[in-house]
């Protein structure tokens, strides 16, 4: 029977001769990441960080409703400075990450990257500029979203709490900063808050004001969607593309795949509309489940039969 010293020294060289495979693991690692098919990224500009996007969606959630989600006491006598610092930051940290994503789209296509940095604060700066317009359409969205649920005891709650909420103020930020055309950012933001809510809204949708997603879940709203105003829509909503064959991504990349939405309608949950010539009248109601490729004119409903139920 072996000593327990023999055992330990047995223990110590098995981990030493694992150990020592490793370097051979490492150069084989290291060789396979120099071949460029296979996604590697090493230079000297930094990447755009994925940690501090949800830096930015807080630092923005910050400015856009002050007082709710500040990290410090906000009051009458402190507002103006806590408020006028907050938006300090908001400018700092999203300049930079904006110039991050400019580098690496110029290093992607070999461009020179001489006025990256003057480009990103100047995109920063125009997005600041729009935060006014931006509150105001958030609160249309808080309004209709109070307005339509009876369960919802205050808008603050509305505010604080709802991840239909979380997810259009996420997208109305990614969609100004696509609408300044930087790259690669805005689809980090609306993963995040996808990743968080489970709702996918592409920040190139076109989405009016007053627009409001109950419970959310499962929620999936494409990039060349178009939405008009005062719109409301429940869980397990997919406002799609049709079926395409696997080479299309190229052929239809910006053109219109998803459908339109005109005003004051409503859609329940489940319900899958799909195709760039779709549209959906002013004023129609969609069933829950629905399945609609074709366009329908305005005060139409779209309702299932009554499934059979059998007992037995």
């Amino acid at each position: 029977m072996p000593t327990e010293e023999a055992t330990c020294k047995t223990e110590v060289e098995s981990k030493a001769r694992y150990r020592e495979s490793l370097g051979r693991v490492s150069e084989e690692v290291i060789e396979n990441s120099l071949d460029g098919s296979l996604f590697t990224h090493i230079d000297f500009e930094p990447l755009p960080s994925k940690l501090v996007v949800g830096e930015i969606i807080a630092r923005a959630r910050e400015v856009l409703f002050p007082g709710y989600f500040s990290q410090a006491k906000v009051d009458p006598t402190n507002f103006r400075y806590y408020l006028g610092q907050a938006i300090s930051e908001l400018f700092d940290i999203l300049a930079e990450q904006i110039t991050r994503n400019i580098q690496h789209e110029c290093l992607r296509f070999g461009l020179s990257c001489r006025h990256c940095e003057e480009q990103g604060m100047a995109q920063a700066l125009e997005f600041m500029e729009a935060i006014p317009e931006l509150r105001r359409v958030l609160a249309t969205d808080v309004r209709a979203a109070f307005n339509g649920d009876p369960a919802a005891k205050s808008q603050d709650e509305i505010i604080f709490s709802y991840p239909g909420l979380y997810a259009v103020t996420v997208y109305r930020v990614a969609h100004r900063l696509h609408h300044l055309e930087v790259p690669l950012l805005p689809r980090m933001l609306t993963e995040q808050a996808h990743s968080e809510t489970g709702i996918d809204i592409h920040p190139g949708a076109h989405i009016g004001q007053s627009f409001v997603i109950d419970h959310g879940t499962g929620v999936v709203i494409g990039e060349t969607t178009e939405i008009g105003e005062d719109v409301r829509i429940y869980q397990g909503v997919t406002l799609g593309a049709l079926s395409l064959p696997r080479d299309s991504g190229k052929r239809l990349r910006g053109k219109k795949r998803h459908p339109t939405i005109e005003d004051k309608v409503i859609i329940y949950s489940g319900a899958t509309i799909l195709g760039g010539d779709t549209v959906i009248g002013a004023g129609s109601v969609i069933g829950g489940n629905v399945w609609l490729t074709e366009s329908i004119p305005a005060g139409t409903k779209v309702l299932l039969k009554d499934p059979e139920l059998i007992y037995r």
